[in-house]
């Protein structure tokens, strides 16, 4: 592969280096890399991206995006090598706009990047997948997470994107109005794409204001039934949660190993609630209400922020907790999506299901919105241990899709769900993504092998 025009250009900012190479082979998921790229750059601005992509096209080379590795379903792995384009020097917040609540950021941003940056401006981002991910990156596999009971996904958040098409021409796709009737939709065809129609390199996002008062609890339960029936009855009720996570008792073992706590070992949900000092109380008191007529055990609330960081800090390093569980041992981390109404019962067949399994994994979710996770322990170069995890998955997969649920809440298709798309899709539907794809990318040199 010939890249001495761009090497020419970026100088020390390509690099082919086995190592640097390798780095960019994976991300956080199980899936063992085939292949890794050819050559890694790491641009600046939306200009040279177009350069890069001109260049690809002109010579058919794939180009994979990369942010900050973190996705779980084989998204930056480079399946056919090519060119990987490594974001994270373009880390500039190009503007914040107090009056209009909305911002305009480089990719390469991260979440807590930008909200250390709005500190003092009493505004926020609330989208939190819990990995510190690239702004870029949460576009482009539509991120969720810990807030999205309140403020939704990642796909509410985005005003405008501009992104590099594979032939290396610049667009727009939104502006900085609140709504818009003009034309095609670009800004949602781009989100949750996964980098395989166009290469985000700038995006406009809303912002949100702080919360006057904030309280966070713990509450602990005698039984799973009762801490997922105690968040369908807060929810259906309307009670303003900002966040509402649950962990089984498993993964509550996971936590306190990892983390050194001392929290009960039972099913639990972590609730935060926003407000006024005077409205959280209330709310409060009402969802301890609701928690007693469900098994509750325990009820503990704090309004400190270093408990409630220490809380979150807990949830969002539920991932490595498990992977704590068992050393040396990679996760299948599930993500299925269902009606609220149906959640308890997912939730307990799936748990009835791993009970003849001899493979660890502890159950964590967004239920707040239907969404949770199976991180399914094992060693990928042990078929037994891959089969028995793959038909927990799937038998999962089948239990949401005729729940008329979803395969991926938050994950995204990558390599991993590229079966159930068109089981949960349908072909026609499918077929349908397929010639947005061909028309985009005509050459199919932008991330090749995710989603089909």
């Amino acid at each position: 592969m010939d890249l001495s025009e761009l090497e020419n250009y970026f100088g020390e900012r390509l690099i082919t280096s086995e190592s640097v190479r390798e780095q960019h082979s994976h991300d956080e998921s199980w899936h063992i890399p085939e292949n890794i790229p050819d050559a890694v750059i790491f641009p600046e601005t939306t200009e040279e991206i177009s350069k890069i992509m001109t260049y690809a096209s002109d010579n058919n080379i794939p180009v994979v995006p990369f942010g900050a590795g973190t996705a779980l379903e084989g998204h930056v792995h480079a399946v056919n090598g090519g060119i990987t384009i490594n974001s994270i020097n373009m880390n500039k917040i190009i503007e914040v706009n107090l009056e209009d609540m909305d911002c305009r950021v480089q990719a390469g941003v991260t979440r807590e990047d930008l909200n250390t940056f709005l500190r003092d401006t009493g505004l926020f981002f609330p989208v939190d997948p819990g990995a510190n991910a690239s702004i870029g990156g949460m576009c482009s596999t539509g991120a969720s997470g810990t807030n999205t009971v309140k403020y939704g996904t990642i796909r509410e958040q985005v005003m405008d994107l501009e992104v590099v098409m594979s032939d290396g021409q610049i667009i727009k796709t939104g502006s900085r109005a609140r709504k818009s009737s003009a034309g095609y939709d670009l800004t949602h065809l781009m989100l949750g794409s996964e980098g395989t129609l166009g290469f985000i390199t700038e995006i406009t996002l809303k912002l949100h204001g702080r919360p006057e008062a904030v309280s966070a609890g713990v509450c602990s339960f005698l039984d799973l039934a009762g801490a997922v029936d105690t968040v369908i009855e807060a929810i259906q009720i309307c009670l303003p949660l900002s966040r509402i996570e649950l962990l089984d008792e498993l993964q509550m073992k996971a936590i306190n190993e990892y983390k050194k706590t001392s929290h009960e070992e039972k099913p639990t949900l972590f609730i935060e609630i926003q407000g006024t000092p005077l409205g959280v109380r209330e709310q409060i008191e009402k969802f301890e209400e609701i928690a007693k007529d469900h098994n509750l055990i325990n009820f503990h609330w704090s309004d400190r922020q270093e408990e409630i960081d220490s809380l979150w800090s807990a949830r969002h390093g539920a991932l490595y907790a498990a992977l704590n569980l068992a050393p040396g041992k990679k996760a299948i981390t599930t993500d299925v999506c269902v009606p609220i109404s149906s959640l308890t019962k997912c939730i307990l067949d799936t748990k009835k299901d791993l009970e003849s399994s001899s493979i660890i994994a502890p159950i964590v979710g967004h239920v707040g919105d239907g969404n949770f996770h199976l991180i399914l322990l094992l060693d990928p170069e042990n078929q037994d241990e891959v089969k028995e995890a793959k038909g927990i998955n799937e038998r999962l997969i089948k239990r949401a899709l005729e729940m008329k649920g979803t395969c991926t809440g938050e994950h995204g298709i990558g390599l991993g769900k590229k079966e159930y798309l068109r089981i949960e899709k349908g072909v026609s539907s499918v077929n349908v993504m397929s010639q947005i794809k061909k028309a985009l990318d005509p050459n199919g040199i932008m991330n090749p092998g995710k989603i089909f």
